[in-house]
Formats: C-alpha cells, structure tokens, sequence
C-alpha cells in the first residue's frame, strides 16, 4: 500500500494526539521511562560477540510500556480505569490490554552499568568500562548507555592443582575429555558447566556424596604482559569433607514388594536371591521375576543411572503405585564408603471396575456417545500381569455427510486383555533393554457392527506381541501373530446393488480371513512445549496371508481359502511425519506428510475394506466431505450412499500445514491448507482414473479454511470451515479455482465443509 502525504500527516496527527492523552495522566515529579539504549564499543576483529550482546540487552531494565501502532493503548487504558466511575468499556480494556505506568524513578542505571560490567567480566572481557546517560523531554526520559569492551582473555592450559587422591587421579583422566580447549575465551558459564559435568562423570563410578561445588577453578592472568592469555587450575575445596572423595559400594539389596507402613514386621518373610533380600509378609510378587527388574548389583560401585532405570523399570511393570530408593550409608568406612539399598514398592488396588461414557469423533465423520465398562485385574499370577476385559457398547451418526443420507451405525464389542511385564516367547529370552522392559500382549476379542440398515458385520480378533519404549521418545510395537476374521452375516438389497456394481469392493468385503504380522514404530518430540522444533516420525507395516499363500502352494491346494474362509494377502507401510514451529510459547506452524501404499497379491485385487484408505474428512483434507475424494480423478454419477463405499484406495498421499494461534483464554484459531489424494494399485472398470500414474501430480486435491479450537488443558474439542481450492475430479484446466460465491445457497451447500472433532488434527 503506498502511504500518500495526507494519510502519513494523519497517522502522525493520531500519534501526537495519543502521546499528549498519556501525557496529562503522568504524576508530577515523574517521568515515563521510554526505555534504553545500548551502544557497544568494541574491537574491529572481536568475534563470536552475537550470543554476549544479546545477554547485554536483555539486563536493560525495566522494560518500558509497550506500543501499539506508536501509540501508548495499553497505558491509556490504564489510566482510563483509574479515574472515577471508568464505565464498563474502561474497565474491560483494562482488563485485556492494561499495563501499569513504569517511571524513570524505577530505573537504577548505576545498578545495570555494574550487570553489564559483570556480565562482560563473566564472559572474559576484563577491565571494560559503562557509562549511561540521561536524556529527559517534558514528561518522558530514555537512557543511553555505552560500554567500551575490550579483547578477552583467552585459555593458555588447563592444569590439576595435585593428584596424589585417589579422586584426583579420576578428575585428571576426566579431564582428558574437557570442552575447555587452549585458545577458548574465558567463560564463567563454560566453567560451571565443566564442573557439572565432572560432578556427574564421578557419581557414575560410584562417588555417591561428590558434589559440584567441591571444585573450584582458580585463573592466573598473570602470565604475560603482551597478550591476553590466562592459565586454569582445578583443585579440590580444602574444605570438601571426607565422604565427598570416596567411591561408594552396594553391600546391600533390600526390596520389599508389598510396602505398606501398617505392616507389621514380625510377619515379613525373607527370600535371598542374587544378593538382594526380597522382604514381604503377603506373598505379592515372585523375587524371581522382580529380580530382572533390578540393576544394581551387590559389590558394585554406586552407579546413579543404574538406580535410576531400576526405578523406571519396576514403575514400568504397571503394579505400583510408588516406587521409592532410599540409599543409606552404613558405619563401615575403609578406602571406600558403603551403602545400603532398599526398594519400597507401593502395590496399586488389585481390582478394579470403571465406567467410561465417552464424546467419540472419528476420522470418518461419525460422532456419539460411547459406553465402555473395564475390569482390572492386577498381579494375576503374582508376576506382574494384568488382566483387563472391556465391554463397550456405542451408536455413531455421521455428520457433514452432505448429500449422502445420515449413516448410522451400533457397535457392541467385548475385548479381553492379559498383560506380561516381560517377553513370553517359546524359548527363554533375557532381555537388555535398560530404559524399559517389552511387555507381552495377548488379546482376544469380538465386535458386532449394524451399520444403518445396510449390513452386519461380525468379527473376531486375535493378536499375540510386544511392545516397549526404548527411551523417553521412541515407541514400538511387533505382533507376529495378528488374526481377524470378519463375516458379512447380513446386507439389505441396497448394499447388495452397492457391491454388485462394484465387484473390487465385494471382494473386499468377501476377504474374510486376515491373518499376518504388523509392526509399529513411532519417534514423539512434539509434546515438549519448550522446544522451537517439534518432530514426530511414525512408521507402520502391515504383512498379512503371505505365511499361508507359501504353505498353500507347498501343500498343492494354492486355492486361496483356510478353514473354508477367503484369505486377504498383501503388503502394507505408511509413513507419517509431523513438524512443529513453535515460534511462541502460543503460536505454532504445524505440518504433516503422510504416504501409505498397500499392495494387494496373487490372492487379492484389493486390500480388504477395512485396510483401505479414504481422504477428506476432520483429520484429513477438511475441504472434502468423508470419502468425497478419489480415488484419482475418478467422480462417481452422484455423491450418495453408493460412493461412499466406493471412494476408497490402496495408495494415500497427503499433506497439511496449520497455523495456531490464541484468540481469548482457552479458544485458539487456526488457519490451513491441506492437499492429497487417494489412488489404486490395480485398474478398477468401475471407478475410472482411479489407477496410480505417472500423473498423480495432476489429480491432487487442494482445499483450506479456518478453525477454532475450545482447548481445555488435555481437552480439545475442534470446528473447522473449509472451501475447495482444486477438485481432482473436474476436466484438466477446470480442477483450479473457486468462484466463492457466498451469496449462493448452492455455493454455500458444495463448498463451505463445516467439521466437527475430538482433539488437534495432528
């Protein structure tokens, strides 16, 4: 926008007008504080100065009242509320955009010159000097401060004062690996963090009562009268006490698996294993099993990551509520210290029995209300295990289904649990996992599904895995064994016609048999608020019939059924990766890019209905209705019932960008852009342009739109208003554009996609 003469005297007119406003408010004796300046003098070859000047600029304090367009709002508005009877509009803004007046009176210059002088000090620039100056009109003032920096001092060699301890002689080997290298500037916070990192390198060989503060680093500038260089000397305090320089040893291992204070110990057996004494009086947990738990070992030094992943470990076992490791040293004392370890572990309520009524959203645009009854049953076999039998009951409609009638659905379900604390397999394994231990899972469960009239469906699952965390961040999950049978035992006349016009689609429904191996990995940095980049990086495979194909073709039967029902055969993966901007501790660019492909074999044409992948949606491309999309440039007669079942593929592509931002207390907005689509493996007469090509670039769609979210803490209840940008099922040179045509009704009906969801999108 070009700004004309008139609109700039305008604009500087309201500017003035502003000031003058604030201006009459001010006390007498005082004057607004306008803030500072700071102007560096400093050498012409000083380099690396950028992280030092900005920890300068932020000790000018206090911050000045900020502006909005040049002009003083929020200080006005402050002023406004102080008057008599402010009125509601006063008090309002206030509220939301006051800020307290800051006076010069509040500003001590002498007391920030000498935070910049020790700031500079700190960082190595010795014998620099600051200045300030007051500069002072009508009622506001500024400050102007200068400081003169010179070159800093920079290390010679780092030196052990002695080394005739023991203690000494580790600090020397540790200093070996030092970050503090002959020619670094002097550093105050670079030496701290040396001795930190040498505090926590010897409590890891057993220095249990070594502390950081028994160091002391002592700088010798005087070793040259031409250049700015410094010696460094590490010594121990002579003050450090005698249990603070010795290696401590684990002589005892005491675990009480069923710590209760009402306990009595006259009660309490004692069972000795592997150096530990288990201590319970109720037989709870068996030693055997609790003792793989464990880390520490009898004999050995004191090892602080060792205790610390035997506590993550046995609060990873599911059983407790508290697990607590006390250490305490014992009166023996030769050239090593002694210690006694004990384990209180804090068993959870055995049994348990809870109801959830649930608010359910799901990616394919059917919402209601879901009833899930849970029983617990823990320790089952005193090892750990946990039982759990779920039985949920669940009516959906579908929303925002535009002109396809409102699909219903009931769902009745019952699942069964049982849980290992370790791995289960046909031999022994003695697992190394040191952050966690994998966990065996055996499920067996069946669902019910009366979807609208339309078709019954009935299934019956079983899968047998692991799963485990191998770090805070990393996730996986294998089933070598995954079953799922499904029978179509009813369909009305209407989803018969459905399927008979679509013979891909019946075959999917008429794989019956599933059975195969799947794994999971997911890598999760995005719940760290306080991280700038969030990243999240998930990988799924999906194996299914290919066992059975070989055994078949071995046998000579290769008739593509087991035990009388149609076998699915495939191979499936996704990737699906997300990244998170957070710029501020409020706003964020999030992003994701998802690829799936599945590969239907000898046995199948098509991935089995429930393994296919659909676009459009609240959790997809927002700008599409649910299964409005593909698959590539195919578009049925009409978008009803039929196309529905029809819009599904083997091959998903999708990309998404968002970003969110605050509106007013727990509502957030949002705006998008979302592009994909879904394609094909294998050419289908009746979905025309659905099989991938080499113009798949050509078919994607393109849709964006706003959000607002109600974020309540760990609750997010989601609406979003979307509008087509390209429709990969229009001609070439027609697929761009939009007329958005608001006024229009029927405009309104096929481009405005209103959607509703639990939860952020991704």
């Amino acid at each position: 926008m070009k700004i004309t003469k008139p609109l700039l005297f305008f604009l500087s007119v309201f500017v003035f007008v502003s000031s003058c406003q604030v201006k009459k408010y001010i006390p007498e004796g005082e004057l607004l504080y306008k803030g500072a300046n700071l102007e560096l003098e400093k050498p012409e070859d000083l380099e690396n100065f950028k992280t030092v000047e900005a920890e300068l600029n932020e000790l000018l304090r206090p911050e000045p009242n900020g502006k909005f367009l040049g002009m003083y709002f929020g200080l006005w508005a402050h002023y406004k509320a102080e008057k008599g009877n402010p009125g509601f509009i006063n008090r309002f803004l206030n509220k939301k955009f006051g800020q307290e007046p800051v006076y010069f009176s509040d500003v001590n210059t002498i007391r920030t010159e000498e935070l910049i002088l020790n700031r500079l000090e700190n960082r190595g620039f010795f014998y620099s000097s600051a200045n300030s100056e007051v500069v002072t009109t009508e009622k506001f003032a500024e400050v102007y401060y200068t400081a003169s920096i010179t070159h800093p001092y920079v290390l010679n060699e780092i030196k052990l004062d002695r080394d005739s301890l023991p203690i000494e002689h580790e600090i020397k080997v540790l200093l070996a690996d030092s970050k503090l290298k002959a020619g670094g500037r002097f550093d105050l916070k670079t030496l701290n963090q040396e001795r930190d990192r040498i505090d926590t390198e010897l409590k890891q060989i057993g220095y249990y009562n070594f502390n950081s503060d028994f160091l002391i680093f002592e700088a010798d500038t005087n070793i040259s009268d031409t250049s700015r260089l410094f010696n460094l000397y590490l010594r121990l305090k002579s003050n450090t006490p005698e249990n603070g320089i010795l290696p401590y040893l684990v002589d005892q291992i005491e675990v009480f698996p069923n710590y209760s204070i009402d306990e009595s110990a006259e009660k309490l057996d004692t069972v000795k294993l592997d150096g530990k004494e288990f201590i319970q009086g109720n037989f709870a947990f068996k030693p055997k099993l609790l003792n793989d738990y464990i880390l520490i070992e009898k004999g050995k030094k004191y090892d602080p990551i060792k205790s610390r992943l035997s506590s993550n470990r046995l609060s990873s076992i599911g059983n407790y509520k508290f697990v607590n490791l006390r250490y305490e040293e014992l009166p023996e004392r030769d050239s090593m210290g002694h210690l006694a370890a004990s384990f209180y572990l804090s068993p959870m309520t055995k049994r348990s029995v809870r109801a959830e009524l649930l608010g359910v959203s799901k990616s394919n645009n059917f919402a209601g209300p879901d009833l899930n009854l849970v029983y617990r049953n823990r320790n089952l076999f005193h090892g750990g295990e946990t039982f759990n039998v779920t039985g949920n009951i669940g009516y959906e409609l579908q929303i925002a289904g535009g002109d396809r009638s409102k699909l219903e659905s009931i769902q009745l379900g019952l699942k069964a649990d049982l849980i290992f604390p370790r791995v289960i397999f046909f031999f022994p394994i003695k697992e190394k996992f040191s952050y966690s231990v994998p966990k065996t899972k055996i499920s067996l469960g069946t669902e019910y599904l009366s979807r609208g009239g339309l078709y019954r469906l009935n299934s019956f699952f079983s899968t047998y895995g692991y799963f485990w965390n191998a770090n805070r961040y990393a996730y996986h999950e294998i089933n070598p064994i995954s079953i799922n049978i499904v029978n179509l035992s009813k369909s009305s006349p209407e989803f018969e016609d459905i399927l008979d016009n679509n013979p891909f689609l019946r075959k999917s429904f008429e794989q019956s048999f599933i059975a195969g191996v799947n794994y999971t990995f997911n890598y999760n940095k995005l719940n760290d608020r306080f991280r700038t980049h969030g990243y999240f990086f998930g990988l799924g495979i999906d194996l299914a019939g290919n066992l059975i194909n070989a055994l078949d073709r071995l046998s000579g039967k290769d008739d593509g059924r087991i035990f009388g029902l149609e076998y699915a055969q495939y191979a499936k993966t996704d990737f699906d990766f997300r990244y998170h901007f957070n710029f501020t501790k409020t706003q964020t660019i999030a992003t994701r890019l998802f690829a799936g492909v599945g590969v239907p074999f000898k046995n199948s044409v098509s991935l089995p209905y429930s393994k296919q992948y659909f676009s459009g949606g609240p959790n997809s491309i927002r700008a599409f209705r649910i299964r409005s999309i593909g698959p590539g440039s195919y578009v049925p007669e009409e978008f009803n019932d039929d196309s529905y079942f029809d819009q599904s593929g083997d091959i998903r592509l999708e990309g998404n960008i968002e970003y969110r931002f605050p509106l007013v207390s727990f509502l957030k907005g949002a705006l998008f852009l979302d592009a994909g689509n879904i394609w094909l493996m294998n050419e289908n007469e009746a979905l025309p342009g659905g099989k991938f090509s080499s113009d798949w670039w050509k078919e994607i769609a393109v849709g964006s739109g706003v959000g607002l979210r109600v974020d309540i803490e760990f609750f997010v209840i989601r609406f979003d208003l979307a509008t087509p940008l390209r429709k990969p099922f229009l001609q070439e040179g027609q697929r761009w554009g939009n007329s958005f045509d608001i006024g229009s009704k029927t405009w309104r009906k096929e481009n405005l996609i209103f959607n509703f969801a639990i939860g952020y999108p991704f």
